[in-house]
């Protein structure tokens, strides 16, 4: 087995195929609608929905199935008294937490070239600085290895076998990792050049496979990061791992689709033909078409979800079946939405009640966290608790 760091070749595709050429087009073109749709602030409480959604999902495909109302109470450190769960709601708050700060270094433009390797290493440390300690303990029948947040594999115990893979060395991570940055820093690309990186360095680091945990759940946020650096981000409106969990088939194989297309990308180069790396040209450009093909579908989902004027008539509806809101709660959803935020002294005007009745009609629109400030008596914005998704946010998590 080859143990030079070019063992990853092609890590990039020279040329484009006429078809991703097409969904790298289709791409940046949706997501650049879906980014100027809202209102900043608006943008701001949706992307949050977002966080919560990948952190889910990247779960679910390290089989860890954590409910959105679960994560809501871990991110007001609510835990179960159940010590597996408390555990589960862990690791959803900090996988949250790191997304978080990437989307906010994302909206300052501070965000590091992610493919770097300090970088990478940093996702890894956050991540695992905010689980339980059992989660850094890997155990299998034949030993039992503590392993150090941020650390690349680096002993010969740390070696592994991922199914039919067999990952470099661990004494040759450092190396590959470095090799890694190189091939990927988007510094050196265009726009097309780094949307199609972003598939072909999902499945070249968890080939790599740098550290002895958490490679699947690092490359996700990676490809979440540099969906931001290439401009297709929309704010953190979008995000591939819900994708990548169901499938573009929607089924309940999806999850499987995801493992087979990382093992295909696997393969060796097949003949003359083939490419002149390593590992099999055609091989990537099926993974780099099914991967771009799955951020699309995810950008258009979204988009859909998100229209505004769908989205204004939802929260209508929500406040028609809901026991208590009035009538008069739609007009304040409605300004809250299109505008960002509003005065609170505004909602008698904007309702046309009387002062009392509109603040208190304020205050049971907070009380129910549809409506939210940063201050008691500050402007309110739009928020989303995670009781209204299944009326507000149709398919956006499967079926309790």
């Amino acid at each position: 087995m080859l143990e030079t760091p070019s063992r990853i070749e092609p890590a990039r595709l020279d040329s484009l195929p006429v078809d991703i050429a097409d969904l790298v087009s289709e791409i940046a073109a949706a997501s650049s609608i879906l980014g100027i749709a809202f209102h900043p602030r608006t943008a701001a409480s949706l992307a949050g929905i977002v966080r919560m959604m990948n952190t889910y999902y990247s779960n679910l495909i390290e089989g860890h199935n954590t409910r959105p109302r679960d994560i809501e109470r871990a991110l007001r450190d609510e835990f179960s008294d159940d010590l597996r769960q408390r555990n589960l709601q862990m690791e959803a708050r900090a996988h949250h937490a790191v997304q978080a700060r990437v989307d906010e270094m994302a909206l300052r433009d501070a965000l590091p070239d992610p493919a770097s390797t300090e970088f990478i290493r940093w996702l890894h440390e956050l991540f695992y600085l905010g689980t339980p300690d059992a989660f850094r303990v890997i155990a299998d029948g034949t030993r039992r290895i503590t392993f150090a947040a941020g650390e690349w594999r680096s002993r010969p115990e740390h070696d592994v076998e991922v199914g039919r893979h067999l990952p470099p060395s661990s004494s040759r991570v450092a190396d590959f990792m470095a090799y890694f940055s190189r091939r990927y820093e988007f510094a050196k690309m265009g726009q097309a050049a780094r949307i199609t990186a972003m598939a072909c360095a999902h499945h070249r680091l968890n080939y790599i496979h740098p550290f002895i945990d958490g490679n699947g759940r690092v490359s996700r946020l990676m490809s979440h990061a540099m969906g931001h650096a290439a401009g297709i981000g929309a704010h953190g409106l979008w995000s591939v791992s819900r994708g990548l969990a169901r499938g573009l088939d929607q089924g309940p194989d999806g999850r499987n689709e995801y493992r087979r297309m990382m093992d295909r990308a696997d393969t060796p180069r097949q003949g003359e033909r083939d490419g002149r790396g390593n590992l099999s040209e055609r091989a990537l450009e099926e993974f780099v078409t099914w991967f771009l093909s799955t951020c699309l579908d995810q950008i258009q989902f979204m988009s859909a979800l998100f229209d505004l004027d769908r989205l204004e008539n939802r929260l209508h509806r929500y406040v028609d079946q809901h026991e208590t809101l009035r009538v008069e709660a739609k007009p304040l959803l409605s300004e809250a939405l299109v505008r960002g935020t509003f005065e609170r002294g505004a909602a008698s005007r904007l309702t046309g009640l009387s002062e009392s009745t509109a603040r208190r009609l304020m205050r049971e629109l907070v009380q129910a966290g549809l409506l939210s400030s940063a201050t008691p008596k500050g402007p309110v914005h739009l928020a989303f608790p995670a009781d209204t998704f299944e009326f507000l946010f149709p398919k956006l998590f499967p079926p309790a």
